[in-house]
């Protein structure tokens, strides 16, 4: 039987589930990061040649294996562990706001509550042992935590978002790639922002939200918009981005209340003011 091997990080992982699908054939993925949760879904994320978000590719079927050797994750760049944190932790966020709005989930189907349960469980897990995961990983050996973590990033994770749906944060990512100065910035270092501005728009009592934000912040991830290339950024491109996440080829609908591109720019900005005066203090 002719299978195809999707060996390496993201991108490879969503090209391999591509030819797979074209080709009716089945695949097999190995990833080599544990830096998303793209790895057991039946979708792929389509850019454009610079670097903005397009649309999603949807296929017929999920991949027949998932083959993840945690000794290969722990040799990998820690930056990339901690950006899988990051992209799994909006997995409950997303979860709980689509079944809020009883929307449907990637799958086009209504959340079921095995899916919120993953996604759930998702979230604890990283709160619980993401640190200890890390840890290992800077010295580059496979820990009960790490394990624990490649876990969360990669199955809990992608069955969560999947059959649990997205809504806002992977939205307003998707909005920030269309502004260059954020394209050196990882997936998940663009949903960490997200996280926080998603929980802006929902109007989070500040003991969530400083739950998020503290977590966030002690990854070292982005938390004001300096730490995405944008401490000069203007209104006009913010209402851009902000025009992107709420394309029609996006999730932002799944949210259990409307949102405008000015509401997605103002949030920005909310999220970059809230966090400089939290952490002056």
């Amino acid at each position: 039987m002719t299978v195809i091997y999707g060996l390496g990080g993201g991108k490879t992982v969503d090209t391999a589930k591509a030819i797979a699908d074209q080709l009716n054939l089945p695949v097999v993925i190995m990833p080599t990061l544990a830096s998303n949760d793209a790895p057991c879904s039946r979708l792929s994320v389509i850019y454009t040649d610079d670097g903005g978000f397009d649309h999603y590719l949807f296929y017929q079927h999920n991949p027949e294996l998932v083959l993840v050797d945690t000794d290969v994750i722990a040799k990998a760049p820690v930056r990339m562990l901690i950006s899988g944190i990051a992209d799994a932790l909006a997995t409950n966020v997303e979860a709980e706001s689509v079944a809020q709005a009883n929307a449907d989930t990637m799958l086009n189907q209504k959340q079921t509550l095995v899916g919120g349960a993953i996604a759930k469980q998702c979230e604890v897990t990283l709160f619980k042992y993401a640190h200890q995961a890390v840890a290992a990983c800077e010295g580059n050996v496979v820990t009960p935590a790490l394990e624990k973590i490649v876990e969360a990033n990669t199955l809990m994770s992608g069955l969560g978002f999947e059959s649990g749906g997205l809504s806002g944060i992977h939205s307003i990512h998707d909005g920030l790639t269309i502004l260059p100065a954020t394209h050196e910035f990882t997936h998940g270092e663009k949903v960490a922002y997200g996280t926080l501005t998603q929980l802006m728009l929902e109007g989070a009592d500040e003991a969530r939200y400083n739950k998020y934000l503290d977590f966030i912040k002690s990854l070292g991830l982005p938390t004001t918009l300096a730490d995405l290339n944008l401490a000069d950024v203007t209104y006009a491109d913010l209402l851009k981005a902000g025009e992107a996440a709420c394309s029609e080829n996006d999730t932002m609908d799944r949210l259990p209340f409307e949102v405008t591109p000015a509401d997605v720019a103002d949030a920005l900005i909310a999220v970059d003011a809230y966090s400089k005066q939290y952490f002056a203090k």
